[in-house]
């Protein structure tokens, strides 16, 4: 079973990301606006054993604040949402669950090290296509801000769909 394990932000503007990801991310209507904690991993392991190892790893995490801001290019034609403010609480639960928990994924990371905290907004098809993107939206000047409290971990479905197999709330600041 594929599952990931990521961060849904509840956000008051979240109507400006779906704009976005409607124009540039063909997984916008099978996923929600996220960042990925831990990527598409397949595994025997039982939801029960996810979570107990999550749960393990997030027991002195605390909800935290989360700003998003700015937009990057990334390798593979990716647009990305940057983040301003939980980056670093972000990274630590991301080199904590790989390093602790899920390290026989590590070698499929989708990225080249350091792993930079974001949210995806776009898959180009060619890097002129990214630089259009990048041009319309490094205009938008708009800051998503919410408080993070829970974890979740999502199946992909047959169909690419996400499916949320369950959450794991953050201790109270």
């Amino acid at each position: 079973m594929l599952r990931t394990i990521m961060i849904f932000p509840q956000l008051s503007n979240i109507d400006v990301i779906d704009e976005i990801r409607d124009r540039y991310d063909p997984l916008a209507h099978l996923v929600r606006p996220h960042v990925t904690l831990v990527f598409p991993f397949e595994s025997e392991m039982t939801n029960d054993e996810v979570k107990e190892k999550l749960t393990h790893c997030i027991e002195h995490v605390t909800a935290f604040e989360l700003e998003l801001y700015g937009f990057s290019k990334a390798d593979g034609n990716y647009l990305f949402l940057d983040i301003s403010k939980g980056q670093d609480i972000i990274e630590d639960i991301h080199y904590d669950l790989y390093s602790n928990y899920f390290s026989e994924f590590a070698h499929s990371l989708p990225y080249t090290p350091p792993f930079i905290p974001h949210m995806t907004v776009g898959k180009c098809n060619s890097a002129k296509e990214l630089d259009d993107a990048y041009e319309y939206v490094k205009k938008i000047d708009c800051r998503f801000s919410t408080v993070v409290k829970k974890i979740s971990v999502e199946m992909i479905g047959e169909h690419e769909e996400s499916i949320i197999a369950f959450e794991c709330p953050l201790k109270e600041r």
